[in-house]
């Protein structure tokens, strides 16, 4: 999905994308695309910082609250703070204005590689079981579920990396910060707690999957 303002880049990233075997969605504007974000499912996501109605820093954090594919930065400011502050707020690649087709759809193949087939969605289905990222709804058939916010902390977690391991650190860290890294009786106990409202059965559980002395992940 391409986030650009300027429709003259969006046809020509269209027309090459299209060329390449790609699906393409477009927004103009950081908002709509959040919410195409939502509807499009993106397996990665070309983003301009200049954009009209939000800085595009935001929207990378926004998206990065609810998914974790690629996302490739577009910018005109090439100042080594402006590329660590991109990096750090999430960003995968960026390229800096103006810039080369050919150099773009390279990196682009690079993150799909790394990323392999993720897709961005704020909803996770299985079985009985949805749980919405974006709106913090949890449900088992048509009954919802309360969870603490810690629970859900670590369910979001868990959820923004689905189908892959979690290692303990990367979940401690993330849920109850760097001090309680080596706090590793909060995730069982939490886990457990977890299971007790989203499994059908706590015991043999069907959603989070313990891979022993790694960490966790759902399914």
């Amino acid at each position: 999905m391409i986030i650009d303002d300027e429709r003259a880049i969006r046809n020509i990233l269209r027309l090459h994308l299209v060329n390449n075997g790609f699906e393409v969605a477009e927004a103009a504007t950081g908002q709509d695309g959040l919410k195409n974000a939502e509807e499009f499912h993106p397996h990665l996501i070309i983003l301009d910082l200049g954009l009209p109605d939000m800085n595009g820093l935001d929207v990378l954090r926004a998206l990065r609250r609810w998914t974790t594919v690629p996302v490739i930065v577009l910018t005109v400011n090439d100042a080594e703070a402006a590329k660590v502050a991109l990096l750090d707020a999430g960003a995968d690649d960026y390229l800096t204005k103006p810039f080369g087709t050919p150099e773009l759809l390279a990196r682009v193949r690079v993150s799909l590689r790394h990323h392999q087939d993720s897709e961005a969605t704020p909803v996770f289905r299985s079985g009985d079981l949805e749980v919405n990222i974006n709106t913090r709804e949890i449900r088992r058939g048509d009954q919802p579920v309360k969870l603490t916010s810690t629970e859900y902390e670590l369910l979001r977690t868990l959820v923004r990396h689905r189908g892959k391991v979690v290692p303990q650190t990367q979940l401690l860290m993330g849920v109850w910060g760097r001090t309680a890294i080596d706090q590793t009786h909060y995730l069982r106990i939490y886990v457990a707690q977890l299971r007790k409202k989203i499994e059908s059965d706590s015991a043999h559980p069907s959603h989070i999957l313990t891979e022993p002395g790694i960490g966790y992940r759902i399914v």
